[in-house]
């Protein structure tokens, strides 16, 4: 995968290139010597050229968070509702970002949190285009809802990824597309079709009208 310009293509611009592809195939654990090689440097022209590896690692956060947001921009316009994660493992060129992508919310750190944020905002907004178009039933906390849908959807992946893909060397494309083989249909079928047959569970976790966080109340409780 080579997310960079041509012209992008020294010397430093190809080891960072080499240090995404191996931490995204082996892990962050993976030696300065293994990205040395797949490079065709030697491990001291790294540290010539980014000091550590904990340095390299983190230009190679900065690179990634780069990359994602100009996804997100190139999409904004004409948003569809296709995740950033399905985005990156439909296009084989994207295949190191994407395994970057998953290696980084399963370890947490500064560029998880940054593309959790980004992904919460992605689906808040589909929502509200959703509301508005009259597809999806309005919330009384549309915020808390679009965090709770990431939050289950890559938590889903995350414990598809550890339980059926657990070697050092996962397929990332091929993890994401099964996981939404898998669970697309249900995720439908529950969003669609409601769970529940009453509302007594959700009226009496409303919580009421001022925000006291008290459970119990009706169904014109608090907005959110």
């Amino acid at each position: 995968m080579h997310s960079g310009s041509k012209d992008d293509l020294t010397t430093k611009a190809r080891i960072r290139q080499a240090a995404v592809d191996c931490f995204a195939r082996e892990g962050f654990s993976v030696s300065v010597r293994a990205i040395s090689e797949h490079a065709g440097v030697s491990p001291g022209l790294i540290i010539h050229h980014f000091g550590s590896k904990a340095r390299l690692r983190g230009e190679c956060d900065a690179h990634v968070r780069r990359f994602i947001a100009g996804i997100k921009t190139e999409t904004v316009e004409g948003f569809s509702g296709t995740s950033m994660l399905q985005q990156l493992a439909e296009v084989e060129q994207y295949a190191s970002v994407l395994g970057y992508v998953v290696r980084s919310l399963q370890s947490g750190g500064a560029l998880a949190a940054d593309l959790f944020e980004l992904t919460v905002e992605d689906v808040e907004r589909f929502l509200a285009v959703g509301e508005e178009a009259g597809t999806i039933a309005p919330s009384r906390a549309p915020a808390a809802r679009a965090r709770y849908l990431t939050s289950s959807s890559l938590g889903s992946l995350m414990l598809h990824t550890t339980l059926h893909h657990p070697g050092h060397t996962p397929d990332f494309r091929r993890v994401v597309q099964e996981w939404i083989a898998e669970y697309m249909f249900p995720a439908l079928e529950s969003y669609t079709e409601p769970v529940f047959t009453d509302r007594t569970l959700l009226d009496t976790c409303t919580p009421r009208e001022g925000g006291t966080g008290d459970t119990g109340g009706g169904a014109g409780a608090g907005t959110g």
